[in-house]
């Protein structure tokens, strides 16, 4: 007789371990959906990365390229040497009148930087000559690009990754803050 009142109290004991169960289950599986979902978020800052960085690429491509169609490039490779700033359009249109080199390559290099400036988030270019241009003469240009990593506008603090390259002092220009920077060598 006494066994019927241990059967009852075992059952009593029970109760709600099922729903114990589910609600632990449900804990596991969210916290699977937020690493699931966070690992989707970095893939995709990653992959917009890699797509500003081939924009890049293909920037530096387009202004070796403007350089090689200048009938004097070897000539004016100065003329291509600028800082960060897009600067004011040159007066010369060189697609309606004809333009010395000189002009030819102002008209090019401003070109260029303001689609730098239209394609990449924050673009900026910097071309400069290869360090080791004046011992070697190999007539290098080094082509510098940088563009925001990260596109949230409310993260000031934000300070890119990657190294910087090698300081000013060593003719190569510094990348700004907060930027990301690809350097390329190009000969033109």
């Amino acid at each position: 007789m006494t066994a019927q009142p241990i059967r009852r109290s075992q059952k009593g004991r029970q109760r709600g371990v099922t729903l114990l169960e589910s609600l632990v289950s449900i804990l596991i599986l969210a916290v699977g959906v937020l690493a699931i979902l966070w690992v989707q978020v970095r893939t995709l800052a990653e992959t917009q990365t890699s797509a500003r960085r081939t924009q890049a690429v293909r920037a530096i491509e387009d202004l070796g390229e403007r350089i090689k169609s200048n009938p004097d490039a070897f000539a004016q490779l100065n003329a291509y040497v600028t800082d960060w700033d897009i600067g004011d359009a040159p007066g010369a249109d060189c697609r309606a009148q004809a333009c010395t080199t000189a002009q030819l390559a102002a008209r090019d290099l401003w070109e260029w930087k303001t689609e730098v400036a239209q394609r990449l988030p924050l673009g900026k270019a910097a071309v400069f000559l290869s360090s080791d241009e004046e011992a070697n003469n190999k007539r290098q240009l080094g082509v510098m690009v940088a563009w925001r990593s990260n596109e949230r506008s409310d993260d000031k603090g934000y300070t890119a990754p990657l190294a910087q390259p090698a300081p000013a002092s060593a003719g190569i220009p510094s990348c700004p803050a907060g930027l990301i920077c690809h350097v390329v060598y190009v000969q033109p």
